[in-house]
């Protein structure tokens, strides 16, 4: 057995015994839909919300990277918590806790890549683009900006062809879609008329995402069991290059030298989760879902001296915020059951959320709606952003209206509509745990405060978080599933939804 899966049973373990039967309390009266939950919206408290997230974001958890140690403990920490609290197991076999397998490719160590005189550290130096089991020695021909017409007239069998990369994307279409389809596709057509590697290099506006898909890339590639993007194939590399090295990649009389082999890895990760069940003796077979995710990017190299990436926006904030939901709805529970499922890995690609939606420890046709929590503690005091409000996005007006009622009667934040529009260069809609709820057409939105120059870096610690607006975000969501929960009717889903990919 590998010895992360002897590890994952041993937290199975502690997982039975967090598991163990809760005493019963007597529920109170629901208050009605229509009127305000004051007594459990001020079991809300911001003195909470600080000391979780102080405590998860902390370096003792060094980053809580998916498919780690270090995610399990901190999910561990996080049901002992809700133990506490009160709410019910309602995970696999009467725990807090679904554990997932996930399945990563990368590189071996052992690979080279060099062109010329230039050795090129893997995936700092250059990206290859996807995991490949690949040996080339080939002349490398500099075609610059070069369209199709012109490259048909260019000898390409048999050589390794060095791209700049160029254009801009059409049809609203996001710049990194944009990117990637072109490292994907351009690289196929060249291959395709006998090409045997590609090399892109980066212009200014491709160097910026280069800078930051680096540590990504150098981790391989994250998925779950079957996922067709883990295929390890035999086939011509594409490797991806800085804006600086355009001056030497030009020269002429280069060789392209690599030797890339892969390997494959399965470790353990896992979804948290509890229940507060309603109290309508028909709505409680029903599921308002709570969602956020629990890892980070964990320990990489150093920054300013600081190697541990403590996610505190991204995503204790959420965790906290789920907890302190946690108290209000045992405070005063509602009429529909409160699902809180904190997901795992999402950092490799929303695997926890892409696990559970398709594996529900509750019937998924019970689920009526789910508000998403996503980094909700930084930016200005009084601005934030309803995510899956814009159309395509909006899969339930419904569901949007409430939470845009919800904010005039709460905390009445300015809300910036332009990071759900489908032209947003971010694509932040399509990067967080709603996403494969909303693709089976169950209303979904996210709840954040939107990115900040800390995002991804050693600098999201804890002490920079606004904990007075991340209270209000919680209030928010409250407010806005508090009135879910109790409403007659599930929220409608949007006739004719369809995401643009």
């Amino acid at each position: 057995m590998h010895p992360f899966f002897k590890t994952a049973a041993g937290w199975l373990l502690t997982a039975l015994s967090l598991a163990a039967p809760l005493a019963a309390a007597a529920q109170k009266k629901p208050v009605g839909a229509h009127q305000p939950a004051a007594n459990a919206e001020a079991a809300i408290r911001e003195s909470d919300i600080r000391r979780d997230l102080f405590a998860l974001a902390g370096d003792h958890f060094r980053g809580r990277e998916g498919g780690t140690l270090d995610e399990l403990r901190a999910s561990a920490w996080l049901a002992e918590q809700i133990r506490a609290i009160g709410l019910r197991p309602a995970g696999d076999d009467g725990t807090y806790f679904q554990f997932f397998q996930l399945q990563r490719t990368r590189l071996t160590k052992a690979s080279r890549l060099s062109i010329g005189a230039h050795q090129l550290s893997i995936n700092h130096d250059g990206l290859v683009y996807q995991p490949v089991n690949a040996a080339v020695s080939a002349p490398l021909v500099y075609a610059g900006t070069a369209t199709a017409a012109e490259l048909a007239r260019v000898d390409i069998k048999g050589k390794a062809v060095a791209l700049l990369f160029s254009g801009q994307p059409t049809d609203g279409i996001s710049f990194r879609r944009y990117l990637t389809a072109t490292l994907r596709d351009k690289s196929a057509e060249l291959v395709k008329a006998g090409a045997v590697a590609v090399v892109f290099v980066s212009d200014a506006r491709a160097e910026a995402v280069f800078e930051h898909w680096g540590h990504t890339y150098e981790r391989g590639r994250y998925g779950l069991p079957g996922d067709p993007n883990l295929l390890v194939l035999s086939q011509a590399p594409t490797v991806w290059l800085p804006a600086s090295a355009l001056d030497w990649v030009q020269q002429a009389g280069q060789q392209f030298v690599a030797d890339l082999r892969v390997e494959t890895f399965a470790y353990p990760s896992v979804n948290v989760v509890a229940e507060a069940p309603g109290t309508d003796a028909q709505l409680k077979k029903e599921y308002v879902l709570f969602s956020t995710h629990q890892d980070h990017d964990g320990v990489r190299a150093p920054v300013a001296g600081d190697s541990i990436y403590n996610g505190a926006d991204d995503n204790a904030t959420g965790c906290a915020a789920l907890l302190a939901l946690m108290r209000a709805f045992r405070q005063q529970p509602a009429r529909r059951s409160a699902l809180f499922v904190y997901h795992g890995a999402e950092e490799r690609g929303l695997l926890g959320s892409r696990y559970f939606s398709a594996h529900p420890t509750v019937p998924q046709a019970a689920i009526v709606a789910v508000l998403n929590a996503e980094m909700m503690g930084r930016n200005a005091p009084d601005s934030a952003a309803l995510l899956g409000a814009v159309a395509p996005h909006r899969n339930s007006s419904d569901l949007v209206n409430t939470a845009l009622a919800a904010n005039q009667a709460g905390p009445r934040f300015k809300l910036d509509a332009e990071w759900d529009k489908a032209t947003h260069p971010e694509g932040w809609y399509f990067r967080s745990d709603h996403l494969p709820y909303a693709r089976l057409g169950i209303p979904a939105v996210m709840f954040t405060s939107l990115l900040h120059p800390d995002y991804h870096t050693p600098r999201d610690e804890p002490a920079r978080i606004d904990y007075p607006k991340l209270a209000n975000m919680t209030r928010w969501m409250y407010l806005t599933g508090w009135a879910v929960a109790n409403r007659a009717q599930r929220p409608a889903p949007e006739p004719g939804f369809q995401l643009e990919r």
